[in-house]
């Protein structure tokens, strides 16, 4: 007989290097009141919920549960690294969509928002697509690093300070993404 995983073991995960910023409560009251705003702001609309990967997929997982609406998902893997350790802001799609977005009303859900450049270009070339409209929905939004200012965030999570943060699908070195908490890593080069 194996034993069931439980939440707790998940919650009660220690680590020195890194400081909980948002809780599991928190992000899940939050969550709520977004998927609220978002089923009031799109009803009789033709949402898609597409999450560029791989960060929202945890976001996208509860933020679709907390939307009282039909609607549709789809996913978009794109990079602006091109092997450098910041954006270049030209982005290479990855993975695109797998469905047209044509006369739908498109939410693009993110993981966090920093200096923009990435997710400018990746509204501009779904811009191109013939959507109704084009709304972006992120879960953490790191202003101080915001290079394009004019970028709108319709619907945010939350906003964090300029430090590396990881936890409920953001990662370091592709760890800590299981974690049901946002946390600051205190030292970066220990993550």
């Amino acid at each position: 007989m194996t034993a069931e995983p439980t939440l707790k073991a998940a919650t009660e995960f220690t680590n020195p290097n890194l400081e909980v910023l948002f809780s599991q409560q928190q992000i899940s009251d939050r969550i709520r009141d977004l998927g609220a705003e978002i089923t009031r702001d799109y009803l009789e609309k033709d949402l898609v919920l597409v999450s560029v990967l791989k960060g929202s997929c945890v976001f996208l997982a509860d933020l679709m549960r907390a939307i009282d609406l039909k609607m549709t998902i789809d996913f978009m893997s794109v990079s602006s690294y091109k092997n450098e350790l910041k954006s270049t802001g030209d982005v290479e799609i990855l993975k695109d969509l797998s469905n047209s977005i044509r006369g739908k009303d498109v939410l693009v859900v993110e993981d966090i928002i920093d200096t923009g450049l990435t997710l400018t270009r990746l509204l501009e070339i779904l811009g191109s697509r013939g959507a109704n409209s084009i709304k972006l929905a992120s879960f953490l939004d790191k202003p101080e690093p915001r290079i394009n200012k004019a970028l709108q965030i319709d619907y945010t999570g939350f906003v964090v300070p300029n430090k590396f943060v990881v936890g409920y699908g953001l990662d370091a070195a592709g760890r800590y993404r299981n974690l049901p908490f946002i946390a600051v890593v205190k030292d970066p080069s220990r993550a």
